[in-house]
């Protein structure tokens, strides 16, 4: 590929934004890891990349066209750099000595090459023990003397605010310590190594393993868990979400928002209404439990054709997305279960697809990590997961505009769960 092309800076920028992530090799990513480089991106540079338009610009979707400046800025800044100008001259800069091969009269061309393959073959070599060096020379800690811990300020709700505790051993000082607050290693804070406290706000209920990283090493984790409480409507927005009111919302037991609620708030079509219920479920696991609500979701404005909705099952370490769609839609739909992944466009799920205008039931069956999905009481798709079991957080639901939740609830053995 010449290295002055723009697909070799895109492929350059790429590979610096997979090591970054850190969710192994792009080519197994699934939709889910698209959604949270979405994510992550929109989090760090305040725009969003659509999944369609991260898919495509890794080979994933067919396109027709090169990424506009905008994407690559985004992607650029993402990475760390001001933008794609800046990230070009970069990687345009000299770094190790080159050696080049100068034509010659013919009786000397053959010694010439030796001389500069053997040149480049002791180069190699060099940087290559010069590369063994730093690794025996980065520091590996023993991750008991480190302390670490997190307390929030409120019990239950969002916004929240969290006091994390850190500690160094004495005598150690790290080049570098990081306290990384939430599943996305890209949202890391500096943080210096002779203090103790940092504090951040938590605008999303979630259940986050938060890491204290010292010169690249996870020294500690430690479990946090901003919980909703009860049942939560936001709209998306940056920095801070637009928190409805919940007396207005809830009534005898249906959560609804109507667009009346959203449109004194909605700067952009793109901005997602997701309603929360996050509390303490006990021992209730993910391999083994029955989930049912009813949900719909009737507005359209022309942009909301397709009435897309997702609903998340929080589990600890773990996650679980299922799609829903008006019918004609479902070409263009992915489903996550702890591990487990399907694509419309190598799998059936027009099981998945309903008139969300109307109230929809949904239901999950799980026995020993088989699930089954049920959606208006019509098997729509079974698989075994492979992720180990964790325990369940609760729900979350995203849509597109005005939307209504009711009769949901968890059961396992004979506990039941409500969601009140």
């Amino acid at each position: 590929m010449d290295n002055n092309s723009e697909q070799y800076y895109l492929a350059r920028i790429l590979d610096k934004i997979v090591l970054l992530f850190e969710r192994g090799a792009s080519d197994q990513w699934t939709t889910y890891d698209f959604e949270k480089l979405s994510e992550a991106i929109f989090d760090r540079t305040q725009i969003r990349l659509s999944v369609t338009t991260l898919k495509r610009i890794w080979g994933r979707l067919k396109y027709d066209s090169a990424p506009t400046l905008t994407t690559l800025n985004t992607l650029a800044q993402f990475a760390g750099y001001v933008d794609w100008l800046q990230f070009k001259q970069k990687e345009d800069q000299p770094g190790e000595p080159v050696v080049t091969m100068v034509p010659e009269p013919s009786g000397k061309k053959t010694r010439f090459w030796l001389v500069g393959f053997a040149g480049s073959v002791l180069l190699i070599v060099g940087v290559y023990l010069l590369f063994l060096s730093a690794r025996q020379k980065q520091p590996h800690y023993d991750e008991g003397q480190f302390d670490f811990s997190a307390n929030k300020v409120i019990t239950e709700g969002v916004p929240n605010s969290v006091i994390f505790h850190y500690a160094v051993p004495r005598g150690i000082k790290p080049d570098s310590l990081f306290i990384v607050q939430t599943w996305d290693i890209t949202r890391k804070q500096l943080v210096p190594g002779d203090k103790h406290e940092h504090s951040a706000i938590y605008y999303y209920p979630g259940f986050f393993k938060t890491k204290l990283i010292a010169d690249g090493q996870v020294v500690k984790t430690h479990d946090l868990w901003i919980t909703s409480g009860g049942w939560l409507c936001l709209l998306e927005d940056e920095p801070v979400p637009v928190y409805l009111k919940k007396e207005q919302y809830l009534q005898n037991g249906i959560v609804e928002v109507t667009e009346a609620m959203l449109a004194p708030h909605r700067k952009s079509p793109a901005q997602r209404l997701r309603i929360f219920y996050q509390r303490e479920m006990g021992d209730l696991m993910n391999d083994n439990f029955t989930f049912e609500t009813m949900l719909k979701n009737d507005f359209d404005d022309g942009s909301n054709a397709c009435h897309k909705a997702q609903v998340l099952i929080q589990c600890k370490n773990d996650i679980i997305m299922i799609p829903l769609a008006a019918k004609p839609c479902v070409g263009d739909l992915s489903l996550y279960f702890c591990g487990a992944a399907a694509e419309s466009k190598t799998a059936d799920l027009s099981g998945f697809g309903c008139d969300l205008t109307q109230w929809t039931s949904l239901r999950v069956e799980v026995v020993n990590k088989a699930a089954t999905i049920y959606v208006n009481n019509k098997k729509a798709y079974s698989f075994l997961f492979p992720n180990k079991p964790t325990g369940i957080v609760g729900v979350q639901y995203r849509f597109n505009g005005a939307a209504a939740v009711k009769e949901t609830r968890f059961k396992a053995g004979n506990k039941v769960y409500e969601m009140e």
